[in-house]
C-alpha cells in the first residue's frame, strides 16, 4: 500500500501516535460499555417491571413468611415480588454508577500516559468521534497515569455485577422452593412449564430457568474473583492482565443480560401463584402467635405454640381451650392484618 506515493509503514503511518498500552484497555472500557449500556441495563429495566407487575398482582395473596426455612409471621406473595424488584432496582444503579468511571478512557496516553509522539488534540478529537458513532458517555481521565495504569473501574463494574448476580441467585432460589412440589413441595407458584424433566420419571418438570440462572450467578462471582485478582497484577506504569479482565468480565456482562431476559420472559412473565395452598400454609403457621403478644404475653402465647406444635391441633383450638377469648383471637389472628399491620 502507499500513500501520496509513499509506503505506509505499520508503525509510523498506520500506527501514529498509538500503542498498545493505551489502545486495548480503551477498547475493553468500551466494549464493556457498550454491552452494559445496549444489552444489560435493557434487560434489568424488564424484568425489574415484571417482577413489580407481579407484586400488584400477587398483592393479596398472603402466604406464611420463612427465616432459616422455617414458619415465620405471614407476608404477602406481593410484598416478596416488591423486594424482588428492588433488589433489581438496586442493581440496575449500581451498575449504571460505575460507567462514568469506566467511560474515562486513557487513549492517547500512548506507551505510559505521557502521551509522547502524539498530536496534543488527538485525544479529544478521537473521543468525539468515538462518542458520535456509538452514543456512549466516553469522557478523558481525571488523572491519565491513573487511567494508563489501573484497570480499577473495570474491577469495580465487576464488583456491581457480582451484586446483581447475587441477587439474582436469591431470586431465583426462591422461585426455585416457591415452585418445588406439586406434591410433596411448598408448592405455592406454578413456574411455566417450558420441558419434559426427566427421561425416566412421567411428568416430571423442573425448574430449569431459576437453575440457568443459579448456575449463571455462580459463574459471574467466579469471574469476579478472576478479575480482582487480575486488577490487583498492576506494574507501575501498566496493568499487562487486561485480557483476563476482558475475557471474564465481557463475558460476565454477556450472560447477566442473557439470564436476565430467560428470567423475564421464560419464566416470571408466566408465574402463577397457587392461591389456596398460600392460604393453607398462612392458617396453618404456629407463628401467627406473634400476634398474641401484646394480648397475652409471650411466655401464654409460647405455651400455646408448644401444646399447638406437639399435638397437632390448630393454633386458634388451644389458644381457646387456654382461655383466650374469641373476640382477641379474632382481632390479633387476622392474616391480612398481620402482613400489613400498619395498614400498608
Amino acid at each position: 500500500a502507499t500513500l501520496a506515493g509513499e509506503g505506509v509503514h505499520p508503525n509510523d503511518h498506520v500506527n501514529m501516535g498509538q500503542s498498545s498500552n493505551d489502545v486495548f484497555p480503551s477498547a475493553v472500557h468500551l466494549a464493556a460499555l457498550d454491552q452494559v449500556t445496549y444489552d444489560l441495563l435493557p434487560a434489568m429495566e424488564q424484568l425489574a417491571v415484571a417482577l413489580e407487575s407481579k407484586a400488584e398482582e400477587f398483592r393479596d395473596v398472603v402466604k406464611a413468611g420463612r427465616t432459616h426455612l422455617m414458619d415465620a409471621v405471614p407476608v404477602t406473595l406481593g410484598q416478596e415480588f416488591g423486594g424482588y424488584g428492588s433488589q433489581v432496582r438496586h442493581g440496575i444503579d449500581r451498575v449504571r454508577g460505575t460507567l462514568a468511571r469506566v467511560g474515562q478512557i486513557p487513549l492517547g496516553g500512548t506507551a505510559t500516559g505521557t502521551g509522547l509522539n502524539t498530536h496534543p488534540d488527538f485525544s479529544a478529537k478521537v473521543r468525539g468521534l468515538l462518542e458520535a458513532e456509538t452514543g456512549l458517555a466516553i469522557a478523558p481521565p481525571h488523572d491519565r497515569f491513573e487511567a494508563q495504569a489501573n484497570r480499577d473501574s473495570l474491577v469495580e463494574l465487576s464488583g456491581a455485577l457480582k451484586v446483581y448476580a447475587v441477587s439474582l441467585n436469591k431470586i431465583a432460589n426462591d422461585l426455585a422452593l416457591m415452585g418445588s412440589g406439586p406434591r410433596t413441595g411448598l408448592a405455592e407458584l406454578h413456574l411455566p412449564e417450558l420441558q419434559k424433566g426427566s427421561s425416566i420419571m412421567p411428568g416430571k418438570v423442573n425448574p430449569v430457568i431459576p437453575e440457568v440462572v443459579i448456575q449463571v450467578a455462580a459463574q459471574v462471582v467466579g469471574n469476579d474473583m478472576a478479575i480482582t485478582m487480575a486488577g490487583s497484577q498492576g506494574q507501575f506504569e501498566l496493568n499487562v492482565r487486561v485480557p483476563l479482565i476482558a475475557r471474564n468480565l465481557l463475558g460476565s456482562i454477556r450472560i447477566l443480560a442473557s439470564a436476565t431476559r430467560l428470567l423475564d420472559e421464560k419464566c416470571v412473565a408466566g408465574i402463577e401463584a397457587n392461591r389456596p395452598q398460600h392460604e393453607k400454609h398462612a392458617e396453618a403457621t404456629l407463628a401467627t402467635a406473634t400476634a398474641l403478644n401484646p394480648y397475652i404475653g409471650y411466655d401464654k402465647a409460647a405455651d400455646i405454640v408448644k401444646e399447638a406444635a406437639a399435638s397437632g391441633r390448630p393454633l386458634r383450638e388451644v389458644a381457646i381451650e387456654k382461655g383466650v377469648e374469641e373476640e382477641i383471637l379474632d382481632e390479633a389472628l387476622d392474616h391480612h392484618k398481620m402482613a400489613n399491620p400498619h395498614g400498608a
